[in-house]
C-alpha cells in the first residue's frame, strides 16, 4: 500500500495526520468505531449509554488481548481518554486534546466491566467523538516506555501487529493470530510512501504495490486501460482551505479576507486541475454533516469586487506569501499555486505560493502558539465525526492547538454548541456558526477533496469517506 506521506510517529495520540492513522489504525482500535457510511458501531465497547449529561458509560469487552499477550482492562480505556485530555497523564501533551472537547477525564465503574467518560457539563458530542478518536493503548505498556520508544513501537488490540518499522522507509505488519474480532483476509501488509504522483502510479503499473492513494485525474484513464488494475473514488470528509490569521495585517480586515475569496476562480481550478474530482465549498462544514448550512453558496469569482474590497480594507499594495504543504493532498500543490496566481493577478495585491515540508508546517500549526503560525497558509482538514463542531472548534475558537481566528460571537456560539443537548436547537446554532464563518471569510474556501485510488484487480475494496485505507477492510477479488 502506497500513500503520499510516511507516518510521523507510531504513537496513536501524538499526531493529527491521516497518513499516520492509516498505519496505526491497523494495530490500535477505538472504544467505538464507525462503519463505512460514518455510522457509529461497536468496537472495544459493546454498549454505550448516557448516565447523566456529564457522564457517558461504555461497557468494555472481556475477550480482548493486546499484542504483547496482556488482557484489555477497562482501566486501559479510561487511561487512554485521560492521556489525551490531561497533560499530566501518560507523559504526553496530546495534540488531539480538542478532539475530545468537553471531556475532563474517565474512570472505571466499580463492580462493572465499564468506564464512565466525564465532562465538565452536558456533552452532546461524547459518543461521536469516541467513535472517531481515542484509540486504546495499554496503560502498563505506555508507563514502561518513554515517548521515543512509543513513537517507534506498537502494542494495540487490532488485527495487525507491528513486524518491522524503518522510519521514512516502510512499515510492515502481520496478522495478529489472537485477534478478538473477524479474521482479516490479508496476512501481511507493507505500507510505503511516495510524495511524487508519478512514482506512485509507476509503482502500481509495475506491480510493485497493490493500492495507491491520490491518483492524479490525468492518470486515471492510464490505470483503467490496464485490465489488471482499476480506479475507485469517493468524496472524502476532508476540505481544503487557506486560513488567514485574524490578528495579523492585512488579514485583520474582513474586507481583505473576503477579497481573497472573490479573487480566485474556484470552478476553473476544479475543472482544469482536478478534472471535476472535487466540489467547491462555502463554509467549514460539508453537506450531510450536522450543522451544514444549505443557504450558503461559494464565493463567486469577481476580481473587480476583490480589488474594490482591498481598497476598502486600506491594504492596497499588500505583498502576500501563501505557504502550502508540498505533496500532501490530491493536486493540492497546483491548487495552491493557482490560488496564489489569481490573487497575484489583482492590480493592488501581489501573492507568491511557497512550498513547505508538510511535517514542518504541521508542527508549526499544531504547537498551540499562534505567533509561529504562518499568516496565510494552505491545509486540509478531515472531520470524521460528521458534526460541524469538529472543524469549527479547532480552527475558529481560541485556545486550541490549531486556531487562527477568534471573535466574541463565535466564542458565544461555541459555548452553546458544546452543551446544547436538543438536536434541532444545536444544529441551528452550528448553522449560525457556519454563516458567521462564511461572512467573516475566515479562510479562502477551496474544495472538498476527492479520494481517488488505483487498485490491483485482485483486491476487493470499497473506499471510505474518512480517507482510511486499512487492510482489514480488504478482500481477494
Amino acid at each position: 500500500m502506497t500513500q503520499r506521506q510516511h507516518p510521523t510517529t507510531l504513537d496513536p495520540h501524538n499526531h493529527r495526520e491521516t497518513p499516520t492513522d492509516n498505519v496505526v489504525l491497523h494495530s490500535y482500535e477505538g472504544i467505538l468505531w464507525r462503519g463505512p457510511e460514518g455510522e457509529i458501531i461497536e468496537s472495544l465497547a459493546t454498549e454505550w449509554e448516557v448516565v447523566e449529561d456529564d457522564r457517558h458509560r461504555f461497557t468494555i469487552r472481556d475477550d480482548v488481548q493486546f499484542h504483547d499477550g496482556s488482557s484489555l482492562e477497562p482501566s486501559d480505556c479510561a487511561f487512554t481518554i485521560r492521556r489525551i485530555v490531561d497533560p499530566e497523564v501518560g507523559g504526553l501533551e496530546s495534540p488531539q486534546r480538542d478532539q475530545l472537547a468537553g471531556t475532563t477525564g474517565a474512570e472505571v465503574v466499580d463492580g462493572e466491566r465499564a468506564i464512565d467518560m466525564l465532562s465538565g457539563g452536558p456533552n452532546p458530542m461524547a459518543f461521536q467523538n469516541i467513535a472517531s478518536y481515542a484509540h486504546v493503548v495499554s496503560e502498563d505498556w505506555i508507563s514502561e516506555r518513554d515517548n521515543e520508544e512509543i513513537a517507534v513501537e506498537m502494542n494495540g488490540t487490532g488485527p495487525y501487529r507491528l513486524a518491522d518499522y524503518e522510519p521514512e522507509e516502510y512499515v510492515r505488519l502481520e496478522k495478529f493470530d489472537d485477534y478478538w474480532g473477524e479474521e482479516p483476509d490479508v496476512d501481511r501488509v507493507e505500507i510505503i510512501a511516495a510524495a511524487e504522483d508519478s512514482t506512485r502510479v509507476s509503482q502500481l503499473l509495475a506491480g510493485e504495490t497493490d493500492i495507491i492513494s491520490a491518483v492524479p485525474p490525468n492518470d486515471a484513464g492510464r490505470i483503467e486501460s490496464d485490465d489488471s488494475l482499476g480506479i475507485a473514488d469517493i468524496g472524502s470528509t476532508r476540505i481544503l482551505m487557506c486560513p488567514m490569521v485574524y490578528n495579523e495585517e492585512p488579514f485583520d480586515s474582513v474586507e481583505f479576507r473576503q477579497a481573497m475569496n472573490y479573487a480566485i476562480d474556484l470552478d476553473q481550478m476544479i475543472d482544469e486541475i482536478l478534472r471535476g474530482f472535487g466540489v467547491a465549498t462555502s463554509q467549514p462544514t460539508l453537506p450531510g454533516y450536522n450543522g451544514h448550512n444549505s443557504d450558503l453558496e461559494p464565493y463567486p469569482y469577481d476580481p473587480d469586487e476583490a480589488e474594490s474590497l482591498v481598497e476598502q480594507s486600506g491594504y492596497a499594495g499588500a505583498e502576500l506569501e501563501l505557504e502550502y504543504p508540498a505533496g500532501r493532498y490530491l493536486l493540492n500543490d497546483e491548487l495552491a499555486q493557482a490560488a496564489a496566481g489569481f490573487i497575484d493577478d489583482l492590480e493592488n495585491v501581489s501573492c507568491e505560493a511557497v512550498s513547505r515540508d508538510f511535517g514542518t508546517l504541521a508542527g508549526e500549526l499544531l504547537d498551540g502558539d499562534l505567533s509561529t503560525t504562518p499568516s496565510f497558509y494552505n491545509i486540509g482538514w478531515g472531520n470524521t465525526t460528521f458534526d460541524a463542531s469538529q472543524t469549527l472548534t479547532p480552527f475558529l475558537t481560541e485556545g486550541t492547538a490549531i486556531y487562527h481566528y477568534r471573535s466574541d460571537e463565535m466564542e458565544q456560539l461555541k459555548e452553546q454548541w458544546q452543551v446544547e443537548t436538543n438536536a434541532d436547537e444545536r444544529e441551528q446554532i452550528l448553522q449560525e456558526a457556519n454563516q458567521l464563518a462564511h461572512d467573516e471569510a475566515v479562510w479562502v474556501f477551496l474544495n472538498r477533496e476527492w479520494l481517488v485510488y488505483g487498485i490491483n484487480g485482485r483486491i476487493d475494496w470499497d473506499p471510505r469517506q474518512d480517507e482510511y485505507f486499512l487492510a482489514q477492510g480488504m478482500g481477494q477479488s
